[in-house]
């Protein structure tokens, strides 16, 4: 017995280890505040939305959506409540990173997502596969 339980503290180093490299280091979300009749929400769900999981800045900062009019989720606090649709928030451990406001089209969102991405710690290894 005394081997086993010296196999399970030497394991465990290496368990957490393998572990911590699956946590990302800064846990952000982009919250997209948006309106079942906004069109520019529509456009951006065609153009960028269906995919945006699949990226490096999806994986950085999953999308959650949220009618407007419910406002933040519990939990986490906005500067100031969201007045259009679509609006994007970058949330970090609850707090607001910074926001796009409006859809601008899929060749600025990209660049502007990016510029809020590069606000979070340890940004460098989520580089855009979007764009």
């Amino acid at each position: 017995m005394p081997a086993i339980a010296s196999l399970r503290r030497a394991a465990l180093p290496a368990v957490l280890g393998l572990i911590s490299l699956a946590v990302p280091v800064a846990a952000a979300d982009l919250i997209m505040f948006e309106d079942p009749g906004c069109a520019w929400c529509v456009r951006w769900h065609a153009e960028v939305g269906d995919a945006y999981h699949l990226t490096a800045e999806g994986r950085r900062a999953p999308l959650m959506r949220r009618d407007i009019s419910d406002g933040a989720p519990e939990g986490v606090t906005l500067r100031m409540r969201p007045s259009f649709t679509p609006t994007f928030v970058l949330v970090e451990q609850g707090a607001e990173v910074g926001r796009i406001e409006g859809y601008p089209g899929e060749d600025f969102f990209w660049p502007m997502l990016n510029a809020l991405l590069d606000r979070l710690p340890d940004t460098a290894a989520a580089r855009p596969a979007g764009g």
